[in-house]
């Protein structure tokens, strides 16, 4: 019996950004795909391309950024190829987006109700009155109290929270497929951070989507995704599922990032604290990567021909990829 086919598959995807100053490969030959009803993680240091790649998706990587090559297969069709008002279609509907600042992607001269229903009217030719209590109704679904009264409000007279949980759920709104989160969490405290993440994992059981998690945060990933990758410098490092990457990582980065987080069964003050290890150096500047392979110069196992060949993602076994020489990955001059 043949396996499912995904519901997205990203190939050798690259973005581009053609600045002054030269060519910044933001996204330089990305590969991965997500399962119906699936979570997939993307992790990795400010700078590593995750936020870029999912906005090629949805064909929004601003200007100067450029896609330059790749396939992006969703539901088996290729939304590098859709016209402007094919995507328009899309994008909302079949593919949603939670922004990571809801301060910004919300706008701050409509009120709440203004903004929702908006979505409902353009996708599903809905009026505003057929389209309101669908928008309460969602309102509710996602935690926020008197929704009815919140349609009249503005952003700026909610909380971060508030206006979170109200991204989350314009989101929601034409019960999508696919939602790309990007870092939903960041802007808000621990106590809410919880509430959302907890409030995101009940609706993508309830409404069996999927969803691709963009985050810097290894905690986070840890309790909602299925599969991982990790990102480092715009490229794959490591593809595997999350008890995988956590018990069994393969690649020096994905370890690094691991070993940086802090545990509670160690302690960080007092007589017998540890230090809290870091990576030393910083990522590469994208405007002139390094040859080789990209994390070279800050990975501890670093040998000759890691400066000079650029490694390939393998198998090392089912479902698990790695891109390192010392995995046994080949290598290529680029």
């Amino acid at each position: 019996m043949a396996a499912a086919q995904p519901l997205l598959e990203v190939r050798d995807l690259k973005v581009h950004f053609f600045t002054r100053e030269g060519v910044v490969r933001a996204v330089d030959g990305v590969d991965y795909s997500v399962n119906r009803a699936e979570t997939l993680g993307i992790v990795g240091e400010s700078g590593s391309g995750k936020t870029v790649s999912s906005l090629a998706m949805l064909r929004l990587v601003p200007p100067p950024a450029r896609t330059v090559a790749g396939q992006i297969l969703f539901d088996g069709e290729d939304l590098l190829t859709r016209t402007p008002k094919q995507m328009a279609a899309l994008r909302g509907r079949r593919i949603a987006m939670i922004f990571q600042n809801p301060a910004t992607s919300l706008n701050p001269i409509y009120s709440i109700g203004a903004q929702l229903t908006e979505i409902l009217t353009w996708h599903e030719k809905a009026s505003r009155r057929d389209a309101e209590p669908r928008v309460i109704e969602l309102l509710g679904l996602v935690g926020i109290s008197d929704p009815a009264t919140r349609l009249r409000q503005y952003p700026h007279e909610l909380s971060g929270g508030m206006r979170q949980r109200i991204g989350i759920a314009r989101a929601l709104l034409c019960n999508p497929s696919l939602v790309l989160a990007d870092e939903p969490t960041t802007a808000l405290d621990v106590t809410i951070q919880a509430q959302i993440l907890e409030l995101l994992a009940e609706l993508q059981a309830r409404f069996r989507m999927s969803m691709v998690l963009v985050t810097h945060d290894m905690g986070v990933v840890a309790r909602m995704a299925t599969r991982i990758t990790v990102m480092y410098a715009g490229r794959v490092c490591e593809t595997a599922d999350a008890a995988t990457i956590f018990n069994a990582p393969q690649h020096p980065y994905t370890r690094a990032l691991l070993e940086s987080m802090p545990r509670i069964d160690h302690s960080y003050a007092g007589p017998a604290r540890r230090v809290l290890p870091s990576i030393p150096g910083r990522p590469p500047n994208l405007l002139n990567p390094p040859s080789g392979c990209r994390f070279h110069d800050r990975c501890p196992e670093a040998q000759v021909e890691c400066r000079r060949l650029l490694p390939v993602e393998t198998a090392v076994a089912p479902g698990h990829i790695v891109s390192c020489l010392r995995r046994g990955s080949p290598g290529i001059v680029a």
